[in-house]
C-alpha cells in the first residue's frame, strides 16, 4: 500500500470531453487531469487528424455569418455523454470546447446529478464566431465555470451569458514539453538558426520574408503555407505541421524560436510562449503586457515589436550564443518554478471547479 498521501482532487470521478487526439493539448489536459489521482472517464469529440466533416464545416461557415444551422454531432457525443453520466455517475463534467454538446445534454446531466459540477475551456477566442457552434452559445449560461486563456475573453464571455467565466494563462506538458540532447543528425534534420513553427498567417509570411531579406535563414514548419515559389530564396518551408517529439526535437534543434501571435484569434499569448521556454530553448516573441507577465524581456525571453527590432535581435542573438543560452536556461527555471505546467493549471483549476460544489 502506498504512504503517499491523498489529495482532495484523489478518487474524483471526471466525465471529459474534447478532442483526444494525439498531439493535441487536449489529450495533454485529459493527462494532467489523471495525474492529479482523478478518474477520468474519456469521451473522444473527434475521430482523427483528419479535416473537419463537409457538414462541420459547413455549419462553421453559416455561423459565422450569422445562419443558425444544427450543430452536427457525427460522433454521437451527445448520446455517449448521456449515458456516461448514468453509467459512470461523475463528480465533474469537463467540456473542452465541446462544440457539439446542445443544452438539454446539458439540463438533463444536471437533473439526474444535482450536484454534477459543468466545468468548461477553450484555448481559442470564443469571442470569435468562427470559434463556436450554435450549441456552444445556447449552452454557455449552463455551466458552473468556464476557463478561458484569453485575457479579454472574460468580459466578453460574461456578456454572451457565461455566468463565471475565469481568466487562466497557457500551460506546458511536462511529460512532452522538456530539454533534449540532440545529435548532429537530428539538429540538421529539424533546425535551423532561425525558425518558426506555426500556421500561415499574411503577417506571419511578411515579417519571415523581411528577416530572409536581411540576409537570415528561417526554417518554416506549420500547416496551410503557400507553394514555396511565392517565399524568398533562403526561406525554407517545409509545409508540414509538427507534433509530439518531432515538435520538441525542432525547438531544441533551433538557435532562435520565433513566437509570432496569431492575429485572427487576438492573441497576447499562445501555447508556444510557454513550450518553447519550457523546452529549454531561446524564444524571440511579440512584445506584449501578457508575455512580460509570463517571462521577464532580456533574461527569460526576448521580445520584439515592429520589423526592425525583429531583424536587429536576431542577428544579436545569432552572434551571442551564450545570452541565448543564459535566457533559454533562465526561461525554463520560470516555467518550472511558477508552476507553468499543465499538472499545475489544472490543479488549480479543478480546485477552483470543486469549490463551486461546495459553494452550491
Amino acid at each position: 500500500m502506498s504512504n503517499e498521501p491523498r489529495t482532495p482532487l484523489a478518487g474524483k470521478v471526471v466525465l471529459y470531453v474534447g478532442e483526444m487526439l494525439d498531439g493535441s493539448t487536449s489529450l495533454q489536459r485529459c493527462e494532467a487531469i489523471e495525474r492529479q489521482g482523478c478518474r477520468v472517464v474519456r469521451l473522444a469529440t473527434r475521430a482523427s487528424q483528419i479535416r473537419a466533416p463537409l457538414a462541420a464545416r459547413i455549419m462553421a461557415a453559416a455561423y459565422r455569418n450569422g445562419i443558425e444551422l444544427p450543430t452536427p454531432d457525427p460522433l454521437d457525443v451527445n448520446d455517449r455523454l448521456a449515458q456516461a453520466i448514468v453509467a459512470e455517475r461523475p463528480d465533474l463534467l469537463w467540456l473542452d470546447k465541446a462544440l457539439a454538446v446542445i443544452p438539454q445534454t446539458l439540463r438533463n446531466a444536471r437533473a439526474k446529478l444535482p450536484a454534477l459540477v459543468i466545468a468548461g475551456y477553450s484555448p481559442d477566442d470564443m469571442g470569435q464566431r468562427h470559434n463556436r457552434s450554435t450549441a456552444f452559445g445556447r449552452h454557455l449560461p449552463l455551466y458552473d465555470i468556464f476557463f478561458t486563456t484569453k485575457s479579454y475573453g472574460v468580459a466578453e464571455l460574461r456578456a454572451l451569458g457565461c455566468r463565471n467565466p475565469v481568466f487562466v494563462a497557457n500551460a506546458y506538458d511536462p511529460a512532452l514539453h522538456r530539454p533534449l540532447d540532440l545529435g548532429q543528425d537530428e539538429r540538421e534534420r529539424f533546425g535551423g538558426p532561425i525558425t518558426f513553427i506555426g500556421s500561415y498567417e499574411p503577417e506571419r509570411a511578411s515579417a519571415i520574408a523581411a528577416i530572409v531579406d536581411a540576409g537570415l535563414p528561417v526554417r518554416v514548419w506549420g500547416a496551410g503555407w503557400p507553394d514555396i515559389s511565392q517565399f524568398p530564396s533562403g526561406m525554407t518551408v517545409e509545409g508540414r505541421a509538427l507534433y509530439g517529439e518531432d515538435y520538441v526535437r525542432t525547438l531544441c534543434a533551433s538557435d532562435i524560436n520565433l513566437c509570432f501571435l496569431r492575429k485572427l484569434n487576438r492573441d497576447q499569448q499562445t501555447t508556444r510562449s510557454v513550450e518553447i521556454p519550457a523546452c529549454g530553448a531561446f524564444m524571440l516573441a511579440e512584445r506584449t503586457s501578457e508575455h512580460e507577465a509570463l517571462f521577464t524581456e532580456g533574461q527569460e525571453a526576448e521580445y520584439f515589436a515592429g520589423i526592425d527590432e525583429l531583424i536587429a535581435k536576431c542577428f544579436f542573438y545569432l552572434k551571442h550564443p551564450d545570452k541565448r543560452a543564459s535566457i533559454a536556461a533562465a526561461g525554463l527555471a520560470r516555467c518550472r518554478r511558477d508552476g507553468y505546467s499543465n499538472d499545475q493549471r489544472m490543479k488549480s483549476m479543478l480546485e477552483k471547479s470543486f469549490a463551486m460544489e461546495a459553494r452550491a
